[in-house]
């Protein structure tokens, strides 16, 4: 199942691309990614970079890719496409290609990407990224694009918007574990009300969401052209 994230972001076209396409700006917003850097190019190859994500302080899961982008097409839209590999063994996703649309619009530039990988660790691999690997992947995805949005739009820098997201965690926390500990009648199944309680109530305005994206294409969907001229990374 091809993984497909979308959504609006009423911002100019050249300052979106910027975040997107710089590596720097990249790593800023995507949860998916602690760092990527570009490597030199050579002749007239397309851009590879190296990718890693840290998954505890002192153990870091690394990759390679190739990108490629084309900014002045005749319909006025702008795509980047990659692919991208991982050699590490405790990396689930051994390797994968996806693309990015930028297609402006009265409301904003919808802003979206479709992309798929091959997990590894055989049929293990498989159900560990059908059940909880992947979803989690097109969570991070959208949660990451709403981040974005809210810098584009609302100049709510990255690391703001994260703090903002982790405070408002914090408190439904302390609402519940506050019911368990001093609720004298059915603690648990009061406890259990305030946390389903917490999470049905909407994020706050400047709060990233994953829920406020598109997570499913509005009809058929086909990569660019520019992903098949890109080679293995």
């Amino acid at each position: 199942m091809r993984l497909y994230v979308e959504t609006v972001i009423d911002a100019d076209m050249d300052v979106l691309w910027e975040r997107t396409q710089d590596p720097v700006r990249h790593q800023a917003w995507d949860l998916r990614f602690t760092s990527i850097r570009y490597l030199p190019r050579v002749g007239g190859e397309s851009q590879r970079f190296r990718y890693a994500t840290r998954l505890l302080p002192l153990l870091w899961v690394a990759g390679t890719g190739v990108s490629a982008g084309e900014q002045q097409r005749p319909d006025g839209t702008r795509v980047s496409a990659l692919r991208f590999a991982s050699g590490h063994p405790l990396s689930l996703l051994a390797e994968g290609s996806g693309y990015w649309r930028y297609v402006p619009g009265a409301a904003g530039i919808r802003f979206l990407t479709g992309y798929d990988y091959r997990p590894r660790w055989g049929r293990f691999g498989a159900l560990a990224d059908r059940l909880v690997f992947r979803p989690l992947m097109g969570w991070a995805t959208a949660w990451s694009f709403d981040r974005l949005r809210l810098w584009c739009e609302r100049g709510t820098h990255p690391r703001a918007a994260l703090a903002r997201a982790a405070a408002e965690c914090a408190v439904p926390l302390a609402l519940v574990l506050a019911v368990l500990l001093t609720s004298p009648v059915a603690p648990l199944a009061l406890g259990a009300g305030a946390a389903v309680l917490a999470v049905l109530l909407p994020p706050l305005p400047g709060t990233p969401a994953a829920r406020r994206c598109r997570r499913t294409p509005p009809g058929h969907t086909r990569a660019p052209r520019l992903l098949a001229t890109l080679e293995p990374s």
